[in-house]
């Protein structure tokens, strides 16, 4: 067989199907348990349980000097977590920031962001250290094996799994994570609200959730802000799924002149960062767009104290149906998904309420009961010792005795330990005896040989008493802790009040039944209007006064003029054959020399791609009937009526693929149509003979061409009124020319 040719024994075949599956699920699991979703134990997701026991093992205590946040990072990547420093640092700005977090885990020092969306400043820039909450409640057991530790990802460390923490940190501080086919969304409640429930819990573990929820009203943000669906708070808590409806927090302020300021001093949990900016623009849309004539100014005078976002009204505006259209139109009012998706027993589960207090509470007494196990452990040990240590302070002299008769330590220990006498010198024979009966432990007869001398001082022997005193005292408690879950759930009850005391703050966020916003718009008084629009396609109104005072300069300045209703619209079509409907209220109304808006801002038009053939106003349009002419010579007539439409955009007319509207006109006293060709042919035939259509139909052909021919102008005539027009170097009467038949050839005009 050749060297280069793998045998068949070697070859695994295997369905490729089976193969991705099973490779996708793989990654998916380790996107849900090892990076996105926070364990339900410790509330923490893996970037931020290693970045916190990084900073531990560092010892950057609450109390010592801030450090570096760059060593931290460059010191938690080096260890425990080698998926980049962007990730580690952003876990590390999040827990420095008390607008996102209820109960802020880390204590930062320089530019930590800002609510308003800043970013914050490089990691060489800033310092962090513990909070003085995340040392007494999160890390400080980790020293009595509470938690099982496991190896880091290149071995050469231990790191936790979980962390002993002994409060319910994913209700406090809540958690948001997207996973592959699941995310997470867990709001913050108040610390002191779910530690009173959770001692309810332990104290009653068949309580309900409604009745738990006599403790936890329902979320509590860091903005604040109101929940308006309280209602709907128990279902959500019940399933761990809903959606929980919230408001800003606005004051009515009384200004100069009469005038009304509306202070927004919270805002809803969803619009931190750059959605602030997006409300202030939103609020400055809903003016331009004409949705309320109310707002005179708008000014975010937010700072470190907190939001303040004052919006400056008219005398006369109506203040509460104000409120209530920024809570329709903007995200003053939003919604908060939520789904409280957690690892549960190494799965994702989504918990209801009381799944995840049993799920902490059961962690609270697995982490106590190894705590005080081993607690015990170390006292029995002690025991062990101190009474090794009394025993040999009463008999003393026969141990001193036996230490200047051995040869060796061994020697020694062996009698202490098993009443070997060989080989050791005596003084006396009841020595001797004396000595076969001591029957030491070997840790006692450790201590015994490192003994110093002035622990036979009178003192040093009584506080050695007093020691093993202490000692059996806590054997006795830590056995009944163990044996008693009574006695474990009191001490855990009691961390938790010491907790509550030390920690709790008030309530930010009300929790109430809201009304559903109900805004009504201002009746908007119907009136006449004069449309001007220039030849460069800039539009505006005006009222018909200030038309009538600048009348010839309105006519001289504006390529269209024409009056409308302001509450109207506008019938723009192209030669590309659509019809571009525009509300009249979209356009600037007010002086005359203002300059207007572009027509393509306000409308689907394109000036680019497209020409303006006719404009006018839909009432105008309703009442007549439209000729279309198109430069193959292709015509029909069609009732103004239908394009009475609400789209804003939709085609006027069908047209073939190299064919383009030249002319569009209403019919009013016009009696002939007259058109010319670009090779010089004109036909003038009656109007009659063209036929009504549908607005989706071609036409008839109105003239025949030659074959690189097409339509250049159309004109109209009537009865008794002669119309010329300039053709080559004279002067044409269109009324001469011989009246035919539509789908003629017309005839040719020399010049």
């Amino acid at each position: 067989m050749d060297g280069d040719t793998m045998s068949d024994d070697r070859i695994i075949k295997t369905e490729y199907s089976e193969v991705m599956q099973k490779s996708f699920i793989d990654y998916a699991m380790s996107v849900i348990i090892a990076r996105a979703i926070p364990d339900v134990r410790d509330g923490l997701k893996p970037v931020q349980r290693r970045t916190l026991y990084d900073m531990h093992e560092l010892g950057i205590r609450y109390d010592k000097p801030y450090r570096k946040s760059a060593r931290i990072v460059g010191d938690t990547m080096g260890k425990y977590h080698p998926h980049g420093d962007s990730s580690i640092y952003e876990a590390l700005v999040v827990m420095t920031q008390d607008f996102k977090k209820g109960l802020p885990l880390v204590d930062g020092h320089g530019n930590f962001g800002n609510i308003e969306g800043d970013g914050a400043a490089a990691m060489r820039y800033t310092e962090a250290r513990l909070a003085k909450v995340t040392q007494e409640a999160y890390l400080a057991d980790l020293d009595k094996d509470v938690v099982d530790f496991g190896p880091n990802f290149d071995e050469t460390e231990k790191e936790p799994t979980v962390l002993p923490v002994k409060i319910p940190n994913i209700l406090i501080n809540g958690s948001e994570g997207i996973a592959v086919g699941m995310t997470t969304s867990i709001p913050p409640h108040n610390l002191a609200e779910v530690i009173d429930a959770t001692k309810a819990y332990m104290l009653d573990e068949n309580i309900t959730t409604r009745e738990l929820m006599r403790y936890i009203k329902g979320p509590d943000f860091p903005t604040g802000g109101i929940v308006t669906n309280q209602d709907d708070l128990l279902e959500i808590y019940e399933t761990g799924v809903g959606k929980i409806k919230l408001r800003g927090k606005v004051e009515v302020e009384k200004a100069k002149g009469g005038k009304v300021n509306l202070v927004i001093t919270e805002i809803p949990y969803t619009m931190i960062g750059a959605n602030i900016a997006k409300f202030l623009s939103d609020v400055a849309a809903l003016s331009e767009t004409k949705k309320t004539q109310d707002i005179v100014d708008i000014s975010n005078q937010s700072s470190k104290e907190g939001i303040r976002i004052v919006i400056e009204l008219r005398k006369d505006a109506d203040v509460e149906n104000f409120k209530n259209l920024l809570y329709k139109k903007t995200r003053l009012e939003d919604t908060f998904g939520v789904n409280m998706l957690a690892i549960a027993g190494g799965r994702p589960e989504v918990m209801g309420l009381k799944s995840i207090i049993k799920a902490c509470v059961d962690f609270q007494y697995e982490v106590a009961t190894r705590k005080y196990t081993n607690l015990l452990a170390k006292e029995l040990d002690r025991k062990e010792v101190q009474e090794g240590l009394i025993k040999a302070c009463n008999v003393i002299d026969l141990i001193i005795e036996i230490l200047r008769g051995s040869k060796d330590r061994n020697m020694a220990k062996n009698c202490l330990v098993n009443g070997e006498i060989e080989g050791i010198k005596f003084k006396s024979k009841e020595s001797k005896i004396m000595a076969t009966q001591l029957m030491f432990t070997e840790k006692q007869a450790n201590a015994i040989l490192e003994m110093r001398l002035y622990k036979l001082i009178g003192l040093e022997i009584e506080a050695l008493i007093n020691e093993h005193e202490e000692t059996m005292a806590n054997i006795f408690r830590y056995e009944d802790i163990l044996e008693r879950r009574d006695s474990m759930a009191q001490v855990i009850m009691n961390e938790l009040e010491n907790f509550k005391k030390e920690y709790k703050r008030a309530r930010r966020t009300a929790i109430e039944n809201a009304e559903e916003a109900v805004y009504k718009e201002k009746e908007l008084e119907e009136m006449d209007v004069m449309f001007l629009m220039d030849r460069f396609g800039y539009a505006k109104t005006v009222d018909i006064p200030t038309y009538d005072r600048n009348k010839e300069a309105a006519d001289s300045e504006n390529k269209y003029v024409f009056k409308c209703k302001n509450t109207g619209k506008i019938c723009l079509f192209t030669d590309a054959g659509q019809l571009h409907m525009i509300k009249v209220l979209d356009l600037p109304f007010g002086k005359f020399r203002d300059k207007g808006i572009p027509i393509d801002n306000v409308s689907n038009f394109s000036s680019e791609k497209e020409n303006m053939v006719f404009i006018t106003n839909q009432t105008q349009l309703n009442l007549c009937r439209v000729i279309f002419v198109t430069k193959n010579a292709m015509m029909k007539v069609v009732d103004g009526g239908e394009f009475d439409v609400s789209k804003r955009t939709v085609a006027a007319t069908k047209l073939m693929d190299d064919d383009r509207v030249l002319s569009i006109v209403c019919i009013q006293d016009q009696k002939n149509v007259v058109l010319q060709s670009k090779d010089g042919y004109f036909l003038r035939f009656p109007i009659d003979e063209i036929p009504e259509k549908k607005k989706a139909a071609i036409g008839v052909r109105g003239m025949k061409l030659g074959e690189k021919d097409e339509l250049e102008a159309v004109y109209y005539t009537q009865n008794g009124v002669e119309v010329e027009i300039p053709y080559k170097s004279k002067q044409l009467v269109l009324n001469t020319i011989k009246l035919g038949k539509r789908d003629g050839k017309g005839i040719k005009v020399r010049g």
